[in-house]
C-alpha cells in the first residue's frame, strides 16, 4: 500500500478568539478558525477582511517617497512631448505593467513606447544594450517597469546619458540602490504599509492612477487599469493582503464585463464563462495568467502587449489565439521536462533528502519553461529546488530557476552563494541565477550547507496545512457561500483546508489520466463525494483514511452539488497496515500475485474467484478454476481498475 508521504500541520487557534470572532462578525466556527490562522484576532482587522472598504488607505503620495517626483517627470515630459520608453519585463507582471502604463501615458497625450529584454539574448532586466539604443533614439525618459532595481550599471550608464530614469519594481533591494532620478519600490516602505505586498503592476498602477489624477483624466481609463492590475497581481503570484486584497475583490467582479478587446478574447479561448458574477483568482491563475505567461517564456512578449494594449476585438481575438496556440507548445515542454527530471532524480540517484535541496541540472532544457518544472518538483518532493540547463550558444554557462518551501529563502540561498554565481534575483520563494558550469559542484555543496542550516529531515516532505477539523454535518452549500464571500483567497491567504478523522472509502475509480473519483462516508451515514487529483498512483486508497481537503462546487446537469477536493491523506492513529499484496476495492478485499514465468497476474476475491490476465493481453480469464472460468474483457471496468490497483498495490509498471 503506498500513500503520499505528507507531512501536515494543523491549526490550533485559540477557542476563546473564535468565539469571540463568532460573537462580534457572525462567522461560522469554523470560518473564524479560518480568518485567525490569517493573522486576523481581532474584531476591528476582521471587519476589514471581511470588507476591505471600510479601511481608510493612506495617501500613496505618503507613502512613497519618490512618487511626487516621479509624476512631475512624466507630466513635464508629456507636455514638452518628450519621448518615454519603457522597459518591461517577459513574465505576466511585467507584460500587465508595461500595458498598462502605456494604456495610461498614451491616454495622457504621452509619447510612450516599450522595450522587452529577450529572454534568449539578454535574461532579466535593462541592460546597457537597451540604454544606448534609448539614448540613440532620442528618449527622454526611461520608465522600469517590474525590474530595475538591481540593475545598477545599466541605470548608472542612462543617467551619463543625459536620460531621465525612473524605476518601478518590487523585488527585493540590493546593497546599493541605482542612482535613478526616482524609484517606486514597495520594499522601501513601513513593514506594516497596505502597499508593502504590490506586484510591480501594483506599483505601475498606483503610478498611472496618480498621474491620471494630475491631469483630472482618471474617469475613462480607470477601470482599465484596474483590471490590467487583478490580471498581473494573481498572474505573479503576489500575497493576496492589504491592498492587493482589497483592489482584486474590486477587479474580479469587473473582469467578466470588462471593455478590454484583449481580456474579453483571453477569457473566450480559455474557457471563463461570461456568465460568471466574478473570476475567481483560480481564472487567473490557471487559466488567463499562463497563456501570457507562456508567451513571454517561450514566445514574442509583443504578442501579449498587443493583446493587452488594442482595442480592435479582430486583432485581439488574432493575438489570444497565438496566447493559445504557445501555451499548449508550453504544457507539452513542462511534461517532458518533468519526466525528464524525475527520470534523473531517480537514476542518478540524485538523495535529495541528505542534502536537503535538489539541484537539477541537464543539456536541452528550455530555460523558459523551468522554474514551471521547479515548481512542480517541489510540489512533488516537498524539497527546495533548483533547476538549470545549459545555454545554447554557451554550454560553460548555466541558467537555472528555483523554488523554495515554507522554511526556506531562496533569495538568502542565492546571497550565501554569491561568489560562485553571475547574475542572479529573487524573493523568498522564488529566484533565477546563472553560473559558469566549473562552479556546479560548489554550488551544490554550498547549497545543501546553506538548507542544512533551516532545514530538519522532517522539512523534506510535502506540507498540508490545515485550518481545522470538520464534520459532513458541516459541508454545505451555505459554507460554500461564505467562503466564496470572502474571495480572493491566493499566496498568504490560502484557501481554506479542513480535516476529517477516520473517513470510510465507499466507492473509488479512475478517472482522467491519474487522478481518483471517491464517495467517502462517516459513522453517522453522512456521505460526501470527492475528486482527488493526481492521485492515481495511490490507487486502491484503503479503507478508512484521514483525509485533508478543500470545498468545491461541482457542476452536473444544471445542478450544483459540493464536493471535497482533496489535497492529502494518512492513515488514522492505531490503524494497522495490510499485507502488501492486499488491496481493497469499492468495499471489497482482494488478494494479488504476479507470476514472472507465465507473465500473468493473478487477483483472487474473497469469494475465491481469480481474475487471471497475461501482460498485453486485453481478454482475461475469471473464475474459481481454470476450467470453469469465463472469458472478461480486462479494458472495461469494473476489471480495469481492480486490475490497476493490483498493479499498483504489486508496484508493477504497465
Amino acid at each position: 500500500m503506498k500513500l503520499p508521504d505528507q507531512r501536515w500541520y494543523i491549526a490550533s487557534p485559540n477557542p476563546d478568539q473564535v468565539k469571540m470572532l463568532v460573537a462580534e462578525t457572525g462567522l461560522s466556527p469554523l470560518l473564524a478558525q479560518v480568518i485567525l490562522n490569517r493573522g486576523i484576532d481581532s474584531p476591528n482587522l476582521a471587519q476589514v477582511y471581511i470588507n476591505p472598504e471600510v479601511e481608510t488607505l493612506p495617501d500613496p503620495l505618503d507613502e512613497f517617497p519618490d512618487l511626487l517626483s516621479s509624476i512631475e517627470l512624466l507630466k513635464e515630459a508629456i507636455e514638452i512631448g518628450e519621448k518615454i520608453a519603457i522597459c518591461g519585463d517577459y513574465d505576466a507582471d511585467g507584460m500587465t505593467s508595461t500595458s498598462l502604463l502605456l494604456r495610461a501615458l498614451t491616454h495622457l497625450g504621452g509619447d510612450a513606447y516599450y522595450e522587452i529584454p529577450s529572454r534568449m539574448k539578454d535574461g532579466y532586466g535593462i541592460n546597457e544594450r537597451i540604454v544606448e539604443k534609448f539614448a540613440e533614439e532620442g528618449v527622454g525618459v526611461v520608465l522600469t517597469v517590474d525590474n530595475g532595481i538591481a540593475a545598477y550599471e545599466p541605470i548608472k550608464r542612462a543617467i551619463e546619458l543625459g536620460l531621465t530614469v525612473i524605476i518601478t519594481d518590487h523585488h527585493d533591494l540590493p546593497e546599493k540602490l541605482p542612482p535613478a532620478d526616482a524609484i517606486l519600490n514597495p520594499k522601501l516602505l513601513s513593514i506594516h504599509s497596505p502597499y508593502r505586498g504590490l506586484a510591480g503592476v501594483g506599483v505601475a498602477y498606483i503610478l498611472a492612477v496618480t498621474l491620471a489624477e494630475q491631469f483630472n483624466k482618471t474617469e475613462e481609463i480607470i477601470d482599465s487599469l484596474l483590471e490590467l492590475f487583478t490580471l498581473g497581481t494573481i498572474a505573479d503570484l503576489a500575497p493576496l493582503v492589504g491592498v492587493n486584497r482589497r483592489w482584486l475583490k474590486k477587479g474580479l467582479k469587473q473582469l467578466p464585463n470588462s471593455q478590454l478587446a484583449g481580456i474579453q478574447a483571453l477569457m473566450q479561448v480559455a474557457g471563463v464563462s461570461e456568465e460568471q458574477k466574478q473570476l475567481k483568482p483560480d481564472d487567473i491563475g490557471f487559466k488567463l495568467g499562463p497563456r501570457i505567461n507562456a508567451v513571454g517564456r517561450i514566445g514574442d512578449p509583443q504578442t501579449a502587449i498587443e493583446l493587452l494594449t488594442t482595442d480592435d476585438p479582430g486583432i485581439a481575438l488574432e493575438r489570444a489565439m497565438q496566447c493559445e496556440q504557445i501555451n499548449g507548445k508550453r504544457k507539452g515542454l513542462c511534461e517532458e521536462i518533468e519526466k525528464e527530471a524525475i527520470h534523473l532524480i531517480k537514476t542518478t540517484p540524485i538523495n535529495y533528502k541528505k542534502d536537503r535541496v535538489l539541484v537539477v541540472i541537464n543539456h536541452k532544457w528550455h530555460h523558459g519553461v523551468i522554474g514551471i518544472v521547479a515548481s512542480r518538483l517541489v510540489e512533488r518532493y516537498g524539497v527546495p529546488v533548483f533547476i538549470g540547463t545549459y545555454e545554447e550558444d554557451d554550454p560553460s554557462k548555466i541558467r537555472g530557476s528555483a523554488r523554495g518551501i515554507e522554511e526556506f529563502n531562496i533569495f538568502e540561498a542565492l546571497v550565501y552563494c554569491d561568489d560562485l554565481l553571475g547574475k542572479y534575483g529573487g524573493h523568498k520563494a522564488a529566484g533565477g541565477f546563472g553560473l559558469k558550469s566549473n562552479n556546479l559542484i560548489a554550488f551544490k555543496e554550498r547549497l545543501s550547507q546553506f538548507a542544512h542550516q533551516l532545514l530538519e529531515p522532517h522539512h523534506i516532505k510535502p506540507l498540508v496545512k490545515i485550518d481545522g477539523e470538520a464534520n459532513f454535518k458541516q459541508l454545505n452549500a451555505q459554507l460554500y457561500q461564505h467562503i466564496d464571500s470572502l474571495q480572493p483567497w491566493g499566496i498568504e491567504n490560502a484557501f481554506p483546508v479542513f480535516w476529517t478523522p477516520n473517513v470510510k472509502i465507499l466507492e473509488q475509480r479512475t478517472v482522467g489520466k491519474n487522478h481518483l473519483k471517491l464517495v467517502l462516508g462517516q459513522e453517522d451515514g453522512q456521505e460526501m463525494k470527492a475528486i482527488a487529483w493526481r492521485f492515481g498512483s495511490y490507487f486502491p486508497l484503503p479503507k478508512r483514511l484521514d483525509i485533508a481537503y478543500k470545498l468545491t462546487e461541482n457542476y452536473w446537469n444544471g445542478t450544483v452539488n459540493i464536493e471535497l477536493e482533496i489535497v492529502g491523506v494518512r492513515l488514522p492513529a492505531g490503524t494497522t497496515i495490510q499485507p502488501k499484496n492486499t488491496f481493497t476495492y469499492q468495499g471489497k478485499d482482494y488478494i494479488c500475485h504476479y507470476f514472472k514465468q507465465e507473465k500473468e497476474l493473478r487477483i483472487k476475491n474473497a469469494q475465491g474467484k481469480v481474475l487471471a490476465v497475461r501482460k498485453g493481453q486485453q481478454k482475461g480469464l475469471l473464475g474459481i478454476n481454470r476450467q470453469e472460468a469465463k472469458e472478461v474483457d480486462v479494458t472495461q471496468n469494473p476489471y480495469f481498475d481492480i486490475i490497476k490497483a493490483a498493479m499498483n498495490t504489486l508496484n508493477l509498471t504497465k
